[in-house]
Parts: C-alpha cells; sequence; structure tokens
C-alpha cells in the first residue's frame, strides 16, 4: 500500500519544530547566547542580544530555505503544492520579507543567521495560530492573557500589524487580478460594443468598461461570501431562542410639560377622552337626509334674516327632523352660507337646545365671532350665559377675551382675563403679548407695557415693530424721555435701524418735556442718518423752540432747510399759529392760517384750541366763539391742558360767563381743574367783566 502523501503546510509545521529544537540545544549550550524574541517587559525596538551568534546557520538557516524542508516536500509535487496551498505560500513568503526588515531595523548589530533563527521562531508561533482556522484575514491581537509565552506582547502586536497588512496586499492583489479578467469578460464587451455603436467614445466608455466591470466584481464577492457563509447557518442561528430581558420599571410618576401647562395630571386624561368622544359624536355620525316638509321649513329658515324670530320656525324644524347635533352643525353650515347675522343668530339660539348638547367651544367660537366684530355687550352676553350653565371659561377664552377688552380699551377686565392666563399657568403667546401691551399704551401706562415687554423678551418671544412704536409713541405724547430713550436704544439692540418716524417721536419726547438741546441733537442725528425730515417732524422740533420761546432759532432752522429744498406743511404752520397766537401776533397768525388754506388741507383739530384762546385775549369776539362753537361741538376729543387754555383765554378776554360754562364741561369730562384755574374762576366772578355776547 502506497505512503499516504503528507501535505506541505504539515511539512513546514514539522520542519520548525525540528528547527527549534536544533536551535534550543545549540542555544542551551552557549551560556553567554539568548534570544530577544521571548517574552520580556521591554519593547521590541530595545531589545537587543549581547552577542552575535551563528547558531542559526548550525540550524540550517531560514526556515523557507532549511533543509529539512526541502527533503520533506521532496516527495511532493509542485504543481500539487501550488494549487493546493498557494495562498498560505504567498502569505508565508510576504510576511517572512516584512517581518526579515522589522527585525533587521531592530537588531542592526545581529548576523543573518541569527535573523533566520528568530524569524524561524516567529514563524511557527504565526503558523500554530492558525492552525484549524485556515488562512483567516480577520487577525488580530490577543490579550494580554492570551498572549503566548514564548514571544513579548509587543512582538506580537508586531505580527498582527504584519499579517493584517499582507492580508489587505493579497486581497487587493486578488481584486486586480479579477478586474482585469472581468474587464475581458464577454458581458462587459458586449455592453461596451453597444455603447460604442450608440456615439459613447473616448474617457466616457473607458469609465463605464470599469464601472461595468467593478459590479461585476462586486456580484461575484456577494456570491464568494454566500458560498462561504450559506443562508442556512444563518436561518440556525435566528431559529436560536433569545432570552428576553425586562426592562426595569420606572418609578414615580411622568411629568410632561408643553407651554407651561402641566399635562400629567388626571383632569387631562378626562379632557382627552372627553374630546375623543366629541369627535367621534361629530365625524362619525352622518346628518339625515331633508325631505319633503322639512325641506321647505329649512328654506324658511334660511329665507329669514338676523332681524326675524327664528325660535318658532327652528322649533317646527325640530319636531319633522328629531336632529341630533350634526344635524344642527350641517343647519348652522348652511345658514352661515347665507347670512352672517343668521349664523349667529342661530348659534345663539341653540345654546340652550338639549339635542344639540353644547360644549365650551361653542361658546367660545361666538364669543370670538363677536369679539373680532367688537361686539362687546354680545360678547359679555354668551360669556354670562356659559358661566350660568356651571362652564368655567378655559384659557381659549380668558384669550378672546384679552384681545376683545384690549381692542375696546378696557384695561381692568383685559388684565384680569390675562392674570387668569397665567394663574393657569398659561404661556401667552406673541399675538396675546402684543394685545396686552397695547391696551397699557391706550390707558395711558406705557410703563407696565414696557415692564411686560421685557417679560416677552426673558421667554425669548421677540417683540415687533408695532410694540416697539407703540410704546415710543406713548412715551413720546407724554413727554417722558427716558421711557422714549429707553425703548429707542431697544430697538437699535434688537437690530431695528431708526427710521424717520422713531426719530420723530424722539424729537417730540425732548420737545413737549422742553429739553431743547437734547431734542435739537436728535433731529441732527436723523439728518446724519440720511432720513430727509418731513413737516411733522419739522413742526416737532419747532414746537420744541416754542417752549423756552426761541423764535430766533426756529426761523433759522426755517431758513436752512428751505435752502434744502424743505417747503413747510400744515403741521408746521399749524405749531406757528399756535405760538403766533400766544405772542398776541394776530395778524402774523392769520397769515399762517392763509398760507393753511392755500394748501387745502384740513386744518388740525388743535388749531382751533390755539384761534380761540388768541381771539379770546385779544377780544375779537365773532372770530373767537366761532371756534368755540367747533371745539364745543367735540368736547369729546378735549384735553384737560387744552380745556384749561380755553378757559383762561375766555377769562382773559372777559367772556365769564362762556368761561364758566367750558369749566363745568371739563368737569363732565371727569378732567380736575388746577388750581390757578380755580383761583382765576372765582376773581372773575367776583370782579364781572362779562362782555356782551353776540346773537347768533
Amino acid at each position: 500500500m502506497p505512503p499516504k502523501k503528507m501535505r506541505p503546510i504539515f511539512l513546514l509545521r514539522q520542519s520548525l519544530k525540528t528547527h527549534i529544537r536544533h536551535t534550543a540545544k545549540n542555544l542551551s549550550t552557549s551560556p553567554s547566547r539568548h534570544l530577544p524574541l521571548f517574552n520580556t517587559s521591554r519593547p521590541l525596538q530595545t531589545l537587543k542580544p549581547t552577542t552575535t551568534t551563528s547558531a542559526a546557520s548550525a540550524a540550517g538557516g531560514p526556515f523557507f530555505h532549511s533543509r529539512s524542508l526541502h527533503e520533506a516536500s521532496a516527495d511532493e509535487d509542485p504543481a500539487s503544492e501550488g494549487e493546493e496551498d498557494g495562498p498560505m505560500n504567498e502569505f508565508l513568503s510576504r510576511f517572512v520579507s516584512l517581518m526579515r526588515s522589522k527585525l533587521v531595523e531592530a537588531y542592526p548589530d545581529c548576523e543573518k543567521p541569527t535573523i533566520d533563527s528568530m524569524l524561524l521562531v516567529i514563524a511557527q508561533k504565526v503558523v500554530s495560530e492558525m492552525d484549524g482556522s485556515g488562512l483567516d484575514p480577520k487577525l488580530r491581537p490577543l490579550s494580554a492573557s492570551a498572549v503566548s509565552a514564548d514571544l513579548s506582547e509587543d512582538l506580537w502586536r508586531t505580527v498582527w500589524e504584519i499579517s493584517n497588512s499582507v492580508f489587505e496586499g493579497m486581497k487587493n492583489e486578488r481584486r486586480r487580478r479579477e478586474m482585469k479578467g472581468f474587464l475581458q469578460c464577454d458581458d462587459v464587451k458586449a455592453m461596451c460594443r453597444f455603447a460604442a455603436d450608440v456615439g459613447v467614445r473616448g474617457d466616457l466608455l473607458h469609465e463605464f468598461r470599469l464601472k461595468w466591470a467593478r459590479e461585476k466584481l462586486e456580484e461575484s464577492e456577494r456570491y464568494r461570501e454566500l458560498m462561504r457563509n450559506p443562508p442556512g447557518v444563518a436561518r440556525e442561528e435566528a431559529e436560536t431562542p433569545v432570552e428576553v430581558v425586562d426592562l426595569p420599571k420606572r418609578r414615580g410618576k411622568i411629568k410632561y410639560k408643553i407651554h407651561g401647562l402641566d399635562l400629567s395630571g388626571p383632569e387631562w386624561a378626562e379632557v382627552a377622552f372627553k374630546t375623543e368622544e366629541g369627535e367621534k359624536r361629530v365625524f362619525t355620525e352622518v346628518a339625515k337626509p331633508v325631505m319633503g316638509k322639512c325641506k321647505l321649513v329649512t328654506e324658511r329658515l334660511l329665507a329669514m334674516g338676523e332681524g326675524g324670530e327664528l325660535s318658532g320656525v327652528v322649533g317646527e324644524w325640530k319636531e319633522l327632523l328629531e336632529p341630533s347635533r350634526v344635524d344642527w352643525v350641517t343647519l348652522m353650515e348652511r345658514a352661515k352660507e347665507r347670512s352672517q347675522g343668521l349664523h349667529y343668530k342661530l348659534a345663539e339660539l341653540l345654546l340652550d337646545e338639549e339635542s344639540y348638547r353644547p360644549t365650551i367651544s361653542d361658546y367660545s367660537k361666538l364669543i370670538d365671532n363677536y369679539a373680532k366684530e367688537g361686539r362687546v355687550e354680545d360678547a359679555e352676553r354668551i360669556l354670562n350665559k356659559m358661566t350660568d350653565k356651571g362652564l368655567k371659561p378655559d384659557a381659549v377664552v380668558h384669550t378672546i377675551l384679552v384681545h376683545l377688552y384690549s381692542k375696546a380699551g378696557n384695561l381692568e377686565l383685559a388684565e384680569a382675563a390675562f392674570n387668569n392666563l397665567r394663574s393657569q399657568d398659561f404661556r401667552p403667546s406673541l399675538r396675546l403679548y402684543s394685545s396686552m401691551i397695547m391696551a397699557y399704551v391706550k390707558a395711558g401706562s406705557p410703563k407696565s407695557g414696557e415692564a411686560l415687554m421685557k417679560e416677552m423678551e426673558m421667554r425669548d418671544i421677540k417683540p415687533t415693530n408695532e410694540i416697539y412704536m407703540g410704546l415710543l409713541k406713548a412715551f413720546a405724547e407724554r413727554g417722558h424721555v427716558d421711557g422714549a430713550q429707553r425703548i429707542f436704544t431697544t430697538m437699535q439692540i434688537a437690530g431695528l435701524h431708526p427710521t424717520l418716524e422713531s426719530c420723530t417721536l424722539v424729537v417730540e419726547a425732548y420737545g413737549r418735556a422742553g429739553d431743547v438741546d437734547h431734542a435739537r441733537s436728535n433731529f441732527d442725528f436723523m439728518l446724519k442718518a440720511g432720513h430727509k425730515p418731513d413737516d411733522r417732524c419739522v413742526a416737532a422740533m419747532i414746537a420744541a423752540y416754542e417752549k423756552k420761546n426761541m423764535l430766533d432759532k426756529a426761523l433759522n432752522l426755517l431758513l436752512e432747510l428751505e435752502k434744502d429744498g424743505f417747503e413747510p406743511g400744515t403741521a408746521t404752520y399749524s405749531v406757528l399759529v399756535d405760538w403766533l397766537g400766544k405772542l398776541q401776533l394776530v395778524d402774523e397768525a392769520e397769515q399762517m392760517l392763509m398760507k393753511i388754506n392755500e394748501k387745502g388741507e384740513e386744518a388740525p383739530f388743535e388749531i382751533n384750541v390755539s384761534i380761540c384762546e388768541m381771539y379770546s385775549r385779544a377780544g375779537v369776539k365773532e372770530k373767537a366763539f366761532e371756534a368755540l362753537q367747533r371745539l364745543e361741538a367735540e368736547k369729546e376729543r378735549l384735553r384737560e391742558d387744552e380745556f384749561e387754555r380755553i378757559v383762561e383765554g375766555l377769562l382773559a378776554g372777559g367772556f365769564v360767563s362762556d368761561a364758566k360754562r367750558v369749566h363745568e364741561l371739563m368737569q363732565e369730562r371727569g378732567f380736575v381743574s388746577s388750581e390757578r384755574l380755580r383761583v382765576s374762576l372765582m376773581a372773575a366772578q367776583a370782579i364781572p367783566r362779562q362782555r356782551p355776547r353776540p346773537s347768533k
């Protein structure tokens, strides 16, 4: 029986073992010689032999040129060896070549036989690690506990690095060979011929050929991976039961907040349940068909206007159809298409209908509709009806009330609704803040509005330009220069560039406060900013000069502006009329009035106060009383200071009875006269100088 053929890798291992035993025997006979390949605490770069040795030459030289290897493989067929162990031989050849360079670099003083002996030991360890697993391309460094006791940890790390680089190089070379083969395969050639037929040439054709060959290579690698890891193995692994580990149970209650509302409470679960039930009632039901007599009643109901009596027709319609909520909703939608007033009236009537089952949402929608139209009394009536039914206003209703009362100028009720929202931990929106700030502005409390604006900024809500301008205007009208300057500065910090309107308001604020210097500096700042002053801005600057009676500077300013093309308008002429009237320059004031009439524009209402005071002091009764009649016709527009000017002018002209009558109108408006005015009235009554009033 012929002897069993031995594999080359087995012969390699046998020759390595023989060589190691021979080398160890020679080393044991020489006490001055040791190999720095065994385990040591020093790194690889610092390990150097103390003496050179030629023991490796006695052992037969390098392991891949050793005599035992040649003798063992003499009986083998070279062709068979290349076919069976080609990858292993290539790996060992590359590995030894790279490892030799590392050893020569680390041990420059060692002779070639010593280096060969080192390579023999290292190669034997690498082969033993690959025993049973074949040529595994995923070699990784071993842990400290798994490191061989013969080689140091640093040496193992170097071995793994070289092995992985060898595997990577072999893989890339294999891919290049396969890529060359796929470039010449029939499928790629056929596609290239087709591409050439349709006009693809040059570099583009070359790129397509590489792309198609690469796709073939990737497909081949996928099939190779499937052959290496069959799907059956994966299924067996997938069928292995997996132990399920329960997650630890959470202790405590989950708290969830959105926009400041704590939604983790039990009441919100009830709200969600009611909402779901309400949606089921509305959207899952289908309205009943309206036919016959019921259809005629429906048409008669829809034909009725807002002033018609709906209760009787609605009752008849209810008896005929026996409606549910969805039927009522359908009827209201049809009424809304006909008339908005009819829709409101029908919706209000259905709030008392049991079959309609009204909710707080129905009340809030109707209140919102009335609020948008400014119908405060109607909105309050629906609100009272809702509270009488035991329904408390929610955040939606309070939000609507804030907008309603802010628009109506009722600060007290708007503030109450806003505080109710805060008590419910509701985070106001930008629109809500804007409405509340404007309510403060209308009520003459810009400081409260400014505090609310700062609260907005703390909540990362950016105020709008309308909010800034509203506060700036409120401060300017009252002459609060500090507040106006703060708002003006805040606008610039927020990135809003100064405009002609904002600069004019700052000038007006300083003008009303009597600070001419700051008013002029802001006026000059506006000019430097590139804004051309308009009639209103110039009038504000002239009014500032009027406070200090600086007529010469005012005229110089007008002359300078006229050189630049400015033409005074109604506002500037009105300020000059007021100023000249106070100086009793009647002729000059009348010239300004003529210029206003020439422009064909309507003079401002406030100019009547100046005219009445001027003619009263000058004793021109007819013109004074003519202006007084215009003022009395629109007495609601008069301010407290304007009332006092009229009364003082009438007293100065001797029209005591008329002055007393205007003073009574002032008190009816709720204004309190100053001490000086009361003393003047008492003195005029004690020493009467009444002049006869001309007949009308």
